[in-house]
Formats: structure tokens, C-alpha cells, sequence
């Protein structure tokens, strides 16, 4: 068979093309914000992971453009040679004295940073243990590791334990969860995950992509929020959310991030974040550090908008996050309801299987610090208009 064979067969993208529902790489002519422009067209954007609204702060992009200034565009290497700046290295005591962790490596992409923690930490012989909802990134990472690799149905703690008793072996144990889950932007049972950890002897990885900023009382994340910030081994972080940048990261205890930085393939083969994204991540980690107030008022936007999708008739799951999805069941209705939300002014983004289980595709919407209430009301009017006219909710 020719290899290129199944890229002849592949259809479904044309077809939604042709139906005139295909809802992916629409182009943006603008920056993020709470609106931007598509096809000439300024739209309430409330599909973003830009949840403190920094990507456009000047503060954030002065501190970019003073970083291009002195170091350029990019730094030519890897960080294992001769892409290390002093800026790499600021960065990552920063992240470690913030998340109260004695270090933290800096990786290129978030991505990057699960694919290289999780091959580096868990090898041949060693168990992996995943909730089924994780983030790609780490099923990708437990492949590269070669370790034997257990999922559990989402947020099941029986399921959990009994996986942890069956594991055999002299291999160590890793249980691996999103913090707040991207899609429905529900919580992992952090308390019962780490509870049984203790009782296994296992380690526990939290990727908190999408709760660093946003929860905790000093927006430390997942781990803050259920006050078990000394019982996760290992905080696995991204700087395109909250942080308003590209690159990741893992904070941990010393020896974990200097084994990881010595033996992680996609660290050392990969060149280096670009000076600018280090700079803009270190200055929106000041900014979280010292405006609480955008937490406040990004969680009071969300549950604004939650109530109201809730008080229309929407299933709106058990989201207690800025990630807000509204749950529509069918692949195409979906893409049909983005299509005419698009068309009145709003921006959210579809999500259908395998990103979500079959049968619960879903509409993920996710509000910005930067959000007002006036924009969130905006965007509510419009999912009445548009769910009504497809049934979704009682006329």
C-alpha cells in the first residue's frame, strides 16, 4: 500500500469544508484579547487560554521587546550547549521560589516539557498511572518512557486504588493528572490522589497548564487550592496561558530537575525558548504575583457567564475553572453552533472526540481577567439566539 494512501482517503475535514461547518484555522488579523478581528470582523473572543488577559499588557510586551533588543531573536542552540541565556536560568529560580519548590527547568513548549519530564523520570520496568482525561502531551510522554502505562476513568478513585494494588514489580510509581482538565475544566481529586500516593509508595506529577494563575490564593495552582502544595513531587506548567508567552516547565526537588536536565531528550535536543518569552513569562509571573486582583475578577466573570449558560438551560458540566464547556452531544451540531455563534460576534471553540469521550462533543468557552461583565452578557444573548434556533434550549 503507498503510504500516502490514507491521506488520499481522508475526507471528513473537506466535507465540513463543503457543508461550510468547518470550524478550525479560522485567521485571526489581530492580537489576543477579549476581542479580536476574523474575516474583517471584530468578535468577543471567548475562546482564548489567555486567562489574566497579559498578552497584550505593555508591561509584558515592553519586557519582550527589551529581551529581542539585547539578545536577538533566538538563541541559536539548545540549552545543553550554547543556548543557555542568564535569562533561562532568572527564570526558572523564580518559578522555584514562587511554586515553593527548591528548582525548575525551563523547556521550549508545553508539550515539549510533559513529553520530556515523564520519558525522563519513568523508564522500562517503572508504572505510569493516568487519569483517561490527561492532556495528549502526556500519553505521548508515557509512550516515549517505555513504562508500562495504566489509565483510570476520569476522577475514579476506586479505579485508581485498585490499580495501584495491582501493580507489581520493583519498578517505581508515577500517577500523572491534569490539575484542571482543558477540556471541561473540572478538577482532578487531588486530595484522594495524593492520599493514595502516601499509602504506595507512588509520586505524583500535577500538569497545572491551565490552573498556575488562576487558582490558589496566590495563584499557585491545583495544588494550592486543595493545600497540598508538599505533596505533589513534580509541577508541570505552560507559559501560553496565564503567562502570556510559549515554553513550559517542571518545578520540583533539585536532584529530580538535574537528572531531568541531564537525561531529557527533548530538553537537550531542542533549541532553547526565544529571549522574548522568557522575558514576557517573567514578567507576567510578577504581574501574578502582585495583582490578585485579576484572579478575582476572572473568577467572577466565569461564574457570571457559567450561571447565566446554566440559568438558559445549558449543560455546563461540573466546571468550577475560567474553562466553562457547553455540552451539545452531537459532532456536527457542534460545529454548526460555532459557525453561528461566529457569524453574531462570538468566538468559542468546538471540541469532538477523541479530545472529548464519544457522544459529548462540546462547545469550550473560557473568560480573561480582561473580560467585562457588559462583553460576558453580549456572549450569552448570542448562545440564546443561536440555542434556540438549534433546539439546544427551550425557545
Amino acid at each position: 500500500m503507498d503510504l500516502f494512501q490514507k491521506c488520499e482517503e481522508f475526507t471528513a475535514a473537506r466535507e465540513a469544508m463543503a457543508a461550510g461547518i468547518y470550524p478550525y484555522f479560522h485567521q485571526l488579523q489581530s492580537g489576543q484579547d477579549t476581542e479580536v478581528v476574523i474575516d474583517n470582523k471584530r468578535v468577543i473572543m471567548i475562546g482564548s487560554n489567555n486567562y489574566l488577559g497579559l498578552t497584550s499588557d505593555p508591561r509584558v510586551k515592553q519586557a519582550a521587546a527589551a529581551a529581542l533588543e539585547k539578545y536577538g531573536t533566538g538563541c541559536s542552540g539548545s540549552r545543553f550547549l550554547n543556548g543557555n541565556l542568564d535569562l533561562h536560568v532568572e527564570l526558572e529560580r523564580r518559578l522555584a521560589r514562587f511554586l515553593g519548590k527548591e528548582a525548575a527547568l525551563v523547556f521550549s513548549t508545553g508539550f515539549q516539557t510533559n513529553l520530556g519530564i515523564i520519558s525522563a523520570l519513568a523508564g522500562k520496568g517503572d508504572y505510569i498511572i493516568c487519569d483517561r482525561q490527561n492532556h495528549a502531551s502526556i500519553f505521548d510522554g508515557c509512550r516515549l518512557s517505555f513504562a508500562k502505562t495504566f489509565k483510570y476513568e476520569h476522577n475514579n478513585m476506586e479505579e485508581l486504588e485498585r490499580l495501584l494494588k495491582n501493580v507489581h514489580g520493583k519498578g517505581g510509581i508515577l500517577i500523572v493528572v491534569d490539575g484542571v482538565f482543558s477540556m471541561e475544566g473540572d478538577l482532578a481529586n487531588l486530595p484522594e490522589i495524593c492520599r493514595l500516593a502516601r499509602k504506595s509508595g507512588a509520586r505524583v506529577m500535577v500538569d497545572d497548564a491551565h490552573g498556575l494563575g488562576v487558582l490558589g490564593a496566590h495563584g499557585r495552582g491545583t495544588a494550592e487550592y486543595f493545600g497540598l502544595e508538599d505533596q505533589v513531587d513534580v509541577i508541570m506548567g505552560t507559559f501560553s496561558k496565564s503567562f502570556a508567552s510559549l515554553g513550559g516547565f517542571m518545578a520540583a526537588s533539585e536532584k529530580a530537575c538535574h537528572y531531568v536536565q541531564h537525561v531529557s531528550r527533548p530538553l537537550i535536543f531542542s533549541a532553547s525558548m526565544p529571549p522574548a518569552a522568557v522575558a514576557a513569562a517573567m514578567k507576567a509571573l510578577e504581574i501574578i504575583e502582585t495583582e490578585p486582583q485579576r484572579r478575582t475578577h476572572l473568577l467572577a466573570m466565569a461564574e457570571r457567564f457559567r450561571n447565566g449558560l446554566r440559568s438558559l438551560g445549558f449543560d455546563v458540566g461540573n466546571s468550577v475553572t475560567p474553562i466553562v464547556p457547553v455540552v451539545i452531544g452531537e459532532d456536527e451540531k457542534v460545529f454548526l453552533a460555532c459557525k453561528m455563534l461566529l457569524e453574531r460576534g462570538v468566538y468559542a471553540n468546538p471540541v469532538v472526540s477523541p479530545a472529548t469521550p464519544p457522544g459529548r462533543a462540546l462547545i469550550r468557552t473560557s473568560l480573561c481577567a480582561t473580560h467585562t461583565p457588559e462583553q460576558v452578557d453580549r456572549a450569552l444573548a448570542v448562545f440564546a439566539e443561536v440555542g434556540r434556533k438549534l433546539g439546544l434550549i427551550a425557545a
